[in-house]
């Protein structure tokens, strides 16, 4: 219950003129990718279920939506079918969305991990990197090769943010350990991602992180005898030898909030970016495996990160190139954090 008067304080402090009835209200989703059962879009859609369950609230989703000119194509046609809301759910569904937005200035639009705004569309997203920092610890303590490989999507400041975090993290732990970069340019294609998994177990890896929707870097470590780091939502299931944790998604109790100030006529358009305090953002079990004193040292820091009192990005910092990026004793601030397109020291690979 906290966590959702947390997320409705947020949200309610937000505004928007006009009210929609509960009777009235029809809320769409835009997934990217299939739902499937672990991942990105099965996050969210978890979120979607539990706002389904709202007296007067039916919603509608499209998976496995390209981003650019399809993704306009639904959007708009959920917009033509009186939507109250639309949520799209990828961060190139952002100037899609935007324009179909300024075609239905009746219809509220939510776009998740963008930027950009319009009086009758925000965006938001969850601090990920406080999680991938504490995902980044678990695998620098159980590194022995000191060779984590990271599968990444896109090199968009999200991606290359949650890089850089996972790195900060494992060496806060273990400052021997690097981190191996390889790019899929996708965000679900299990076969290619299971495949750049691979190359970076080829080249020593030990541990193997991700920034995709599939579970197939988890099995590239399964297979391997090593050990995985997952991502949106716990992917133990799929590589239960392998699997130490997961940084993963909770969007039921936004979804809500935005839902009741659209009905109450408080919402109003905003850049929202929540933090692992109102448990948006969290990490999932940790296996087995994983010794006690490791999981009690993340959750000691996951603590005062939920408490305000440790930093992710907090300096001395510096690039792969040696210079300091964030000086000692200063915290980036987020306009720094959202159009981060630098690796930090400690990471091989391009930003490219």
């Amino acid at each position: 219950m906290r966590i959702i008067r947390i997320l409705l304080t947020v949200a309610l402090t937000l505004g928007f003129c006009g009210t929609v009835s509960a009777e009235e209200m029809k809320v769409g989703f835009v997934y990217v990718s299939p739902i499937g059962d672990a991942g990105w879009s099965y996050a969210h859609d978890l979120g979607r279920q539990a706002i389904e369950e709202m007296e007067g609230v039916t919603t509608s989703y499209v998976e496995a939506v390209p981003e650019g000119p399809d993704s306009e194509r639904v959007i708009q046609n959920m917009a033509r079918k009186n939507f109250d809301i639309i949520f799209a759910t990828s961060f190139g569904y952002m100037d899609p969305m935007l324009k179909v937005a300024k075609q239905f200035p009746d219809s509220v639009f939510m776009h998740c991990s963008g930027f950009k705004t319009a009086e009758n569309m925000g965006n938001y997203f969850g601090r990920m990197y406080q999680a991938r920092y504490l995902s980044g610890m678990v695998a620098g303590a159980m590194t022995k090769s000191n060779t984590l490989g990271y599968v990444a999507a896109f090199p968009i400041p999200e991606v290359i943010r949650g890089i850089n975090a996972f790195t900060l993290g494992a060496q806060a732990v273990n400052p021997e350990a690097q981190v191996r970069v390889v790019w899929t340019k996708t965000w679900y294609d299990p076969a290619t991602e299971k495949e750049a998994a691979k190359s970076l177990l080829d080249v020593g890896a030990d541990v193997i992180a991700q920034h995709q929707d599939s579970p197939g870097p988890q099995e590239a470590a399964q297979e391997k005898n090593v050990y995985s780091i997952g991502y949106n939502s716990d992917m133990s299931a799929f590589a239960p030898k392998a699997h130490l944790t997961a940084p993963i998604w909770n969007w039921g109790p936004y979804y809500a909030s935005v839902v009741e100030s659209v009905q109450e006529g408080t919402w109003k358009s905003d850049a929202v970016w929540l933090g692992m305090e109102t448990g948006i953002v969290d990490l999932a079990p940790f296996g087995s495996m994983v010794p006690q004193e490791v999981q009690d040292m993340v959750n000691a820091k996951k603590a005062e990160i939920v408490k305000g009192e440790a930093s992710v990005f907090t300096g001395p910092i510096k690039d792969q190139d040696g210079n300091v990026k964030i000086e000692e004793g200063v915290s980036a601030d987020d306009q720094s954090l959202l159009g981060m397109t630098w690796f930090v020291e400690g990471v091989i690979g391009t930003t490219k």
